[in-house]
């Protein structure tokens, strides 16, 4: 299998021809830093060198002498560290050889099949100079060509727990002789929903098992209770102050939501690099299909050539898919997050978030696609008003402060800089749009329905955290008048640049009246009431309008004001006192509004109510289906604690078997559910006795 082209994210690329000189005679070679000090094999270690790859990564040189003597471990790494390589190379070295008359004895589980093709991919090319046997067991793939691959006695299996589980029920697959367990990105498999296929998976593997979890994001709560069954695990955490890359530069525009697109269109064609591949990150698969479109349609082909990847589209299309972009047949790929994470492609300098991530851990996994293994990448963000929160979220969790763009801007450093976007090139690309969506029908539905996706997306994702959306109110008015991003300098002039002063106003423009007073008349009383109110209210209203003045600046502008104030509504008459009156001192203390009394912390001695990693961990924390549903869920109980009993709605239908109606909706646990081997009840779909190959008594003990 030659893979001569592919760029391999887990060793540090050198250029240098694997090929080396001998060493004099009388001289050694320092082993200390490289793959020799690992004392591997030479199958293993010609595999290694054949590819060209010599200093282990930081994660590699921790994992791999802990993994070779036989022990758990929870491994956390940054995205591109090596992870995959940390646990193939050991792999093969306890490995050894292929044995024909044993099963399986390493087991690889993957969230994705993109992923766990992955693995397989780079399993072959460490494993050329070995006998051993590697398959992939993946869900949308034929069961019979999975049953005859597993005929084969192979020695590594990597699958995804789903269609694993599914052959373990239809084949009585038996597991004894497996030694090796590998849980790759391991907080994922849990966040999917696989928890009841590994906790069965678990339960059919020997006791006598050395078992890895690998994640770049992990819980430190996952890590510390190791919830998969580890025997005495080592924690091995990296990288914990440098989440990102050095490598990788961060950029971010600030636009209008329905401006995006246009924003994507001049990226494209005249900020990233004609010779570069993109990597575009969206919401839903709606927003795929519809940029994909608008790209096609676009005249630079070269430049606009795109395919996309979401979870829905056909097996055998995302490999096609992604076949392509891999080859550099095309220049964009448009995935969905189902590409966040572990996906390696070669070549890969840029990714833009078209709809920014709304969790800290999915834009850490999805500005990982670039700045892999010693190379320069870029992420490109665009963020809407309604995304600023999550940019605050974002901010605290990698610890980095953003640079608000200002004239005075370095324009030879965007890295963190974040800056408005010019209307100039917002109207040349809307412009360009308009013209492809008048006489494009199917332009016209796409966005449509990407529009109504985009409307259910955002009643679906998360919410920020309760300090963001106070620094978003805090600093939006900041953001709002930022500066140009010096990035858009380069190509336009500053006159160009500059914004029109009557579009700008009309931009922030704000009505102050209500719909109350549009209609101002006479007659109108809701209109004279919101007169009256007004002069009532006029302080409030300075105040809000002045936040960064001081109050008692504020107040010397209403001196001539009375002390004590009437209001008339609906011929009611409220007298106010005024508490900067003179006899307001004077009144009852019970009478007084209460000030809260703030006093200054002392940091020597304050403990603080939460601890410094607090924010690191929260972003990284797992939040399962399980857990989201169980703070959802509201029981209707009496006050005795007793469910409410009321009348219940029992469908009916003819059932052909028993001759009878039965009831539908209302089973018991165990109905529809087969008993696995290790007594826990799953779903009897998996059980489809589909195994043309009579292996029902197949054991591989």
């Amino acid at each position: 299998m030659e893979n001569d082209d592919f760029t391999q994210e887990d060793f540090t690329f050198d250029d240098e021809s694997s090929n080396k000189k001998k060493n004099p005679k009388g001289k050694k070679k320092n082993k200390s830093s490289g793959f020799q000090s690992f004392g591997l094999s030479a199958p293993v270690f010609k595999a290694v060198v054949k590819r060209g790859y010599k200093v282990p990564t930081p994660i590699q040189r921790k994992a791999i002498p802990v993994i070779l003597k036989n022990r758990d471990i929870v491994a956390m790494a940054r995205t591109g560290s090596g992870k995959t390589a940390a646990f193939l190379i050991p792999m093969f070295e306890k490995l050894k050889g292929h044995d024909p008359n044993s099963g399986p004895r390493a087991l690889i589980l993957s969230p994705t099949r993109e992923l766990a093709l992955q693995t397989l991919k780079f399993s072959l090319q460490l494993g050329k100079f070995t006998d051993l046997i590697a398959t992939a067991i993946l869900g949308g793939e034929k069961l019979e060509e999975q049953f005859s691959n597993l005929h084969a006695h192979p020695d590594i299996i990597i699958a995804t727990p789903g269609r694993f589980m599914h052959l373990c029920i239809e084949m009585d697959l038996k597991l004894h002789d497996v030694k090796y367990v590998v849980f790759d990105e391991a907080d994922r498999l849990f966040e999917m929903g696989f928890q009841e296929q590994i906790n069965d998976i678990i339960k059919r593997l020997p006791s006598q098992r050395q078992t890895l979890l690998f994640s770049a994001t992990l819980s430190k709560v996952l890590a510390e209770f190791a919830k998969a069954g580890l025997y005495e695990p080592e924690l091995i955490r990296l990288d914990l102050e440098m989440k990102l890359n050095d490598n990788l530069k961060l950029l971010f525009f600030h636009s209008r939501h329905d401006d995006k697109t246009a924003l994507l269109l001049y990226v494209l064609r005249s900020v990233i690099p004609v010779d570069q591949q993109v990597v575009i990150f969206v919401a839903t698969r709606h927003h795929c299909e519809y940029l994909r479109e608008l790209l096609e349609q676009q005249p630079q082909q070269e430049l606009f050539s795109a395919v996309t990847i979401y979870s829905s589209l056909d097996h055998s299309t995302r490999k096609i898919n992604l076949g392509r972009y891999q080859s550099g047949k095309v220049r964009v790929l448009i995935v969905t997050d189902i590409a966040a994470r572990g996906i390696d492609i070669p070549s890969l300098d840029n990714v833009i978030n078209y709809n920014f991530s709304p969790t800290p851990k999915l834009f850490l996994h999805r500005v990982g696609r670039v700045a892999r293994a010693g190379r320069m990448g870029t992420a490109y963000s665009f963020i809407s008003s309604d995304e600023l929160s999550y940019l605050f979220d974002v901010q605290e969790f990698i610890g980095k402060t953003l640079i608000y763009a200002s004239n005075e801007s370095n324009a030879d450093d965007y890295h963190l800089l974040f800056g408005n976007v010019p209307q100039t090139i917002i109207d040349e690309e809307s412009e360009t749009i308009r013209k492809i969506t008048e006489i494009n029908v199917d332009l016209i539905n796409l966005f449509k329905v990407q529009q109504n996706g985009y409307l259910h997306y955002v009643k679906s994702r998360p919410p920020s955290s309760y300090a963001s959306i106070k620094q978003t109110k805090q600093y939006y008015k900041q953001i709002m008048d930022m500066a140009i991003h010096p990035i858009f300098k380069e190509i336009y002039s500053i006159e160009d640049l500059t914004p029109n002063s009557l579009i700008k106003q009309l931009k922030s423009f704000r009505t102050k009246n209500t719909i109350f007073e549009v209609n101002p008349s006479a007659s109108n009383a809701a209109c004279a009431i919101m007169k009256r109110k007004r002069a009532h209210d006029d302080k409030l209203i300075l105040k809000h309008g002045k936040k960064d003045q001081s109050l008692p600046e504020i107040n010397n502008d209403s001196d001539d004001d009375d002390q004590r104030k009437t209001l008339e509504v609906d011929n009611m008459t409220i007298t106010i006192q005024d508490p900067n009156g003179p006899n307001y001192d004077s009144m009852e203390p019970s009478q007084k509004k209460k000030k809260k009394n703030r006093r200054e912390v002392d940091k020597e001695f304050f403990i603080p109510y939460q601890p410094p990693d607090f924010q690191r961990e929260k972003g990284l924390e797992i939040h399962s289906f399980e857990r989201q549903t169980h703070d959802a869920v509201i029981d209707m109980a009496n006050d005795d604690g007793t469910q409410m009993k009321g009348p219940t709605i029992q469908k009916k239908k003819w059932d052909r078997r028993k001759k009878k109606f039965v009831t539908v909706g209302q089973t018991d646990g165990k109905t529809k559910k087969i008993k696995t081997e290790s007594g826990q009840w799953i779903q009897a779909s998996y059980k489809t006795d589909v195994d043309i190959f009579n292996i029902n008594q197949l054991d591989f003990c």
